[in-house]
């Protein structure tokens, strides 16, 4: 090694493979270790004065975040430099965010349940939080700062849109694995999935961290982090996991914030900035009031009614072969399925996303259909896995694939039922989401596979399991002959 290699390798520390490289990983496994290294080296350094200092290497000094939290360098002097020149050049493009001309979104992480993350958003609500808990305060600006901003400026920008365009989109990593590029699937709003997913996680930590007892101290930042995203669910229902994790997020975040008056907040927090930043004209737009209503109606229906969903390229699906033949919606009916192999729930996006793959080449190899059948698969995990989705018809019913979705659960429930967590995605949740979202019918029927077709689909115990849910319906013997 030359003297000026070795100099830099001190200089570095320990050099982390994901952090030596400009186009390092971009998941929340590669961040946590970059956090680490700060806490192993800056040993006294308090967690308010990291993320303080992560705030100030993205340079995120708006007026907005000024007047909440004041400014960054309100640290000791004797953490001038608490970042070496890997970590500051990697800090600074794992949380400064921003959409490329290509459409690919930077700032953004992938985390292990399989979802995408702004870091931006979600450290600012846990900055809140510290600051809350540092001073013996309420969380003052903890909506504003993490979702409401992004929220009413997306809803203004687009106005002349329609309301569920004015949020999303998401979108698909390079690699799953080796995550680097994340590509959104259209062209971004100023409050894209992956800010929104951020803006919860933060409103989550956040409070988390404000209302801890007055003898507890908060941990390391990278512990806060750990216990969040990388949980273990194995053997484990979702349902009865009592600490905050991610895959619970939307379920969280309403019962956090569903109690607030969000567009009224939401209306505050665009006055404050256009005050803050000499814009109170825009204010006097009349419709400004309306495009807020609309667009938090949307948000409710997107992002805390319906669940979660893993977009196909996330999951890894193979190319549909041929093309889709689209559906007439909405649609009468609602089919329950179980997979029967795989014959295990499953509890992890890596193992959701193996059974995916599986059952598609099964699909597509063995029974020389053109792409899974299913509209949609549900996982133990807290996620909902897309199929053919809402738009395109399946191969699940024989003689009914037109008329109605094909759901399955993940396992065999011949003689055990899915977990709680997973039935309330579907009965609760995908409903609600189809009927309100106009691609169910609100009177919609529901029904076992077995009534439709010579099978013993989805299990005894599955089957009546669903017999007792609002919308199921009886059939008579002679539709299995359709």
């Amino acid at each position: 090694m030359t003297t000026v290699g070795l100099w830099l390798f001190i200089v570095a520390g320990t050099c982390y493979s994901v952090l030596c490289s400009e186009d390092h990983l971009r998941d929340m496994d590669s961040f946590i270790s970059a956090v680490e290294q700060a806490e192993d080296s800056n040993p006294d350094l308090s967690t308010l004065a990291l993320v303080r200092r992560l705030r100030r290497t993205a340079g995120h000094e708006d007026p907005l975040t000024l007047h909440f939290l004041g400014a960054s360098n309100i640290i000791s002097h004797t953490h001038t430099s608490v970042f070496n020149t890997t970590l500051f050049g990697f800090f600074d493009k794992a949380i400064h965010h921003f959409v490329t001309d290509r459409g690919e979104e930077r700032g953004v992480v992938l985390t292990q349940d399989g979802t995408t993350v702004a870091i931006a958003p979600m450290l600012l609500g846990i900055e809140v939080g510290l600051k809350a808990k540092l001073e013996g305060t309420p969380p003052l600006g903890m909506f504003p700062l993490t979702l409401a901003k992004n929220l009413g400026l997306s809803f203004l920008s687009l106005q002349d849109f329609p309301p569920a365009q004015r949020l999303g989109p998401d979108g698909c990593w390079d690699n799953v694995t080796h995550p680097r590029v994340f590509q959104l699937s259209r062209v971004p709003t100023l409050a894209t999935d992956a800010l929104v997913n951020g803006g919860m996680d933060g409103s989550i930590l956040g409070m988390d961290l404000a209302t801890l007892a007055p003898s507890e101290q908060p941990g390391k930042l990278s512990e806060v982090l750990k216990g969040y995203y990388n949980h273990v669910l194995e053997g484990h229902d979702l349902g009865d996991v009592s600490s905050h994790i991610s895959p619970k997020r939307r379920e969280i975040a309403q019962a956090l914030l569903g109690t607030l008056d969000t567009q009224r907040q939401v209306m505050e927090t665009l006055y404050l900035v256009w005050r803050l930043e000499d814009t109170q004209w825009i204010a006097k737009d009349t419709g400004v009031e309306k495009a807020v209503r609309d667009g938090m109606l949307e948000f409710v229906h997107r992002y805390w009614d319906c669940p979660p969903i893993i977009p196909r390229c996330q999951w890894g699906a193979a190319p549909y072969r041929g093309f889709p033949f689209p559906l007439a919606l909405p649609l009468p009916f609602l089919y329950i399925h179980h997979t029967y192999e795989p014959d295990r729930p499953c509890h992890s996006f890596r193992q959701c996303s193996r059974n995916m793959r599986a059952m598609q080449r099964f699909h597509q190899e063995d029974r020389g259909w053109a792409d899974i059948g299913y509209s949609f698969v549900v996982g133990s995990d807290g996620y909902i896995y897309e199929g053919r989705g809402w738009h395109h018809l399946g191969t699940h019913t024989r003689g009914q694939n037109p008329y109605g979705y094909g759901v399955a659960f993940i396992g065999n429930f011949s003689s055990s039922l899915p977990s709680r967590h997973a039935l309330d995605l579907v009965r609760q949740n995908l409903a609600k989401c189809a009927v309100d979202g106009g691609r169910l019918q609100a009177n919609f029927t529901l029904h076992g596979h077995r009534q439709l077709v010579d099978t013993s689909c989805p299990g005894d115990a599955l089957y009546s399991e669903i017999r007792g849910w609002e919308n199921f319906g009886e059939t008579s013997s002679s539709k299995k002959d359709q």
